[in-house]
């Protein structure tokens, strides 16, 4: 057997095993931002992160988060550890709002993902059930959705950041709560996640996983968590989804 043999049947089977993880699917869930939109992608998350640094040392309050949290250009990083020294405070829940303002701002300059609006249209055409599970403010989500005209494949099951930070993913409370106001058996439904956090919060959930990874970055932090189907675009899901009889 060749190499081009070898490698041509690899992606043979890599394709039907993508096939039948979509085709069990009765109810898909959506994280938001990766495979719906890159949210940041004009309105930087670096920047976000480093106001709301900026905003924790104008109140004196430099040292609350290690040099690693301070560098870290992860807003959501920022918010964390905030709550993890002082959870369920006056001062949590401010700089949480601080952070769906930038988000909500962040929604106009917000690249959307390549083929994801066919994907979400054409998924609720033939009558599966959609949700979205994030760590984003579900405000945030439903600003995005209304203005792609997506809105109504997904309302009302959008389920986004609450109060309790404790419970953003990998914690799968999000995924929870998308099957129960779906009405879903874990079983028959998948979760599409582009980071490890959303991997393991389909395991916590006992739904099927597929990644969506844009760079070989993303597809390897994927891989080495375990995930097993991974696809590069969601051309290939379309595609499955358009071939379907």
């Amino acid at each position: 057997m060749t190499s081009d043999t070898a490698q041509t049947e690899q992606v043979t089977v890599e394709t039907e095993n993508l096939r039948e993880l979509i085709t069990r699917a009765r109810n898909v869930l959506f994280d938001f931002d990766g495979p719906i939109c890159r949210l940041f992608a004009g309105h930087k998350a670096e920047r976000v992160a480093g106001e709301l640094v900026e905003w924790l040392e104008g109140r004196g309050l430099h040292g609350l988060l290690t040099k690693e949290e301070r560098d870290s250009l992860d807003p959501h990083m920022v918010l964390r550890a905030v709550d993890r020294r002082h959870p369920g405070s006056d001062l949590v829940a401010e700089l949480e709002e601080r952070l769906t303002q930038e988000e909500l701002r962040a929604t106009s300059s917000a690249m959307p993902t390549a083929y994801a609006d066919p994907l979400v249209r054409t998924w609720s055409a033939v009558g599966s059930r959609l949700a979205i599970a994030t760590n984003n403010s579900p405000r945030v989500v439903r600003t995005y959705l209304a203005g792609r005209g997506l809105l109504s494949c997904f309302a009302p099951h959008i389920y986004g950041r609450t109060q309790d930070l404790q419970l953003l993913k990998p914690d799968p409370h999000c995924l929870n709560r998308a099957l129960n106001g779906l009405g879903a058996a874990p079983s028959a439904t998948l979760m599409i996640g582009d980071t490890p956090t959303d991997f393991e919060a389909a395991q916590g959930a006992g739904v099927l996983f597929l990644g969506y990874a844009r760079n070989d970055r993303k597809e390897k932090l994927l891989r080495d968590a375990g995930a097993e189907h991974v696809v590069d675009s969601l051309e290939a899901v379309l595609r499955i989804l358009l071939d379907q009889p």
